[in-house]
């Protein structure tokens, strides 16, 4: 296709040719046929150009079909109609009709642009609101805050205030101990286990389970916040399992401390809701919820085998890292310490246990006092339930009985060989106060209702005789106080 125009009309073609909007059909010297042109967005609309030598009526036809079209004609319209009517020297001026005609041209160019112009101005208007919401936000008090945040049901409300008030009196404890390295010979210091603990009082007593602690060289506790501060062991009660620990200040002055609300363990009841606070596999201060599910449980010390006595046991998620953590009533109060769970895979399968709170306070308040824990003793040693059964002995056997001790004095004989190397069993405890021994259970069961300086009926089985034994109890600070004692480091050469 060729075109035969003047460089400026052929232009003005090839553009219209390009836009394709409706079509114009172009006299004599252009062999286009038709062509299209962006000035309206209305395709049915067409007109007939007429020769060249009617300009100005050509531009009042296209002025009058301008104003009947849509008033979101594209600005490109208006500039090729201008440059249409300018063809071949014709100047369009901005008096008399020609200005008229650019005025209008100029007053539908501005309403063509409207719809731009209304939306520069919304968005203008949403940053306008947007930065006096940010200054709003500035000048709002926290309280302002709290009373537009997503409203809350009393109880959710009881819970998050117990958590956020108690979760200072919760610690993370880092239990490092020596090993030397096996390529270098170095003593380092290795976490070897973490558990949690529990603010005590406003002096730095830490207070937590004894097999967190045991076996460390070194113990590190990290309180809310994330201060990290060494501690040393003030005392611990094996049987118990309850160890006392004492923040060491670097710097001379103890951190802002926040104690544990002690409560009581006495009147809880099956049902009761709880909570356990506590740092499982590292994660600190979580919260867990459950209820009582039995009280009066006895499990065993992980450390003695001796049997702890009234165990709360909680539905409350316990996993490893809880143990030492708080067991807290709907109050906030100290009712416990997570201890212990049964499960066959390690992790929580929602039977936990607690030491009662009355049974640490009484072990906590003797290690702060006298560095250990002062119970009545009899001074003997005796064989593990299981030995006595296979030598078909229905009581306690007992191996020795320390000199100077209170069965020592009394005359209870422990087991021996004799001179032909053969075993001689000692006396065999069947009963204490009139009350039936058969484990090692019942006989510590029974220890602990007495009291030092007690006088107690032990009736014994010597030589197939049963014989009665008065035994006066004596203190247990007649021994020597026990020592936690790190584990011994193991040399592992490859």
């Amino acid at each position: 296709m060729i075109c035969n125009l003047p460089m400026s009309m052929r232009f003005q073609c090839e553009s219209a040719l390009a836009s394709r909007q409706y079509a114009l059909k172009v006299p004599g010297t252009c062999n286009v046929k038709t062509v299209r042109t962006h000035c309206c967005p209305c395709p049915k609309q067409r007109i007939a150009r007429k020769p060249i030598s009617g300009v100005r009526q050509l531009r009042s036809q296209r002025l009058s079909q301008l104003q009947n079209c849509s008033p979101q004609a594209s600005p490109t319209a208006n500039k090729l109609l201008l440059q249409s009517d300018s063809h071949q020297s014709l100047q369009v001026g901005v008096t008399g009709q020609a200005g008229a005609g650019a005025t209008s041209l100029l007053s539908q160019y501005m309403q063509c642009q409207m719809p731009s112009l209304k939306r520069w101005a919304d968005q203008c208007r949403s940053i306008a609101a947007v930065c006096v919401s940010c200054i709003v936000l500035l000048l709002t008090s926290p309280a302002d805050f709290a009373e537009a945040r997503t409203r809350l049901s009393q109880d959710e409300l009881s819970i998050t205030e117990l958590f956020r008030e108690n979760t200072p009196s919760v610690v993370f404890i880092t239990n490092l101990a020596s090993r030397r390295d096996a390529y270098t010979l170095d003593m380092l210091e290795i976490p070897q286990g973490a558990g949690s603990g529990l603010i005590w009082d406003m002096s730095g007593h830490i207070v937590t389970n004894y097999h967190v602690i045991r076996g460390a060289s070194e113990l590190q506790v990290t309180l809310t916040g994330g201060a990290e501060h060494p501690a040393k062991i003030v005392g611990f009660d094996e049987d118990r399992d309850v160890a006392v620990l004492q923040l060491i200040a670097e710097d001379g002055d103890l951190p802002s401390l926040h104690p544990t609300k002690l409560g009581d363990s006495a009147g809880l009841l099956v049902g009761q809701k709880v909570f356990a606070i506590g740092n499982p596999f590292g994660l600190d201060h979580t919260l867990t919820s459950g209820i009582i599910s039995g009280t009066g449980r006895e499990i065993s010390s992980g450390n003695t085998g001796r049997p702890i006595q009234d165990v709360i046991q909680t539905d409350a998620a316990i996993n490893p890292g809880n143990s030492g953590g708080p067991l807290l009533d709907s109050d906030g109060s100290l009712i416990g310490i997570n201890t212990a769970i049964y499960s066959p895979s390690g992790a929580n399968s929602g039977v936990g246990f607690a030491i009662p709170v009355d049974i640490v306070r009484s072990s906590v308040d003797q290690i702060i006092r006298f560095g250990r824990v002062i119970r009545p003793i009899l001074g003997i040693s005796f064989a593990p339930d299981q030995s006595s059964e296979q030598l078909g002995v229905q009581g306690i056997l007992v191996l020795d009985a320390r000199k100077g001790g209170p069965a020592w004095k009394s005359g209870i004989k422990g087991t021996s060989r004799d001179k032909y190397g053969r075993l001689v069993l000692g006396d065999i405890i069947t009963a204490m106060n009139s009350k039936r021994v058969r484990t090692a259970s019942d006989l510590y069961k029974l220890l602990d209702k007495c009291s030092i300086g007690d006088v107690i009926d032990m009736e014994v089985l010597r030589e197939n005789n049963k014989e009665h034994v008065a035994i006066t109890l004596e203190s247990s600070s007649s021994l020597p106080v026990p020592q936690a004692q790190p584990e011994p480091a193991k040399d592992k050469l490859k």
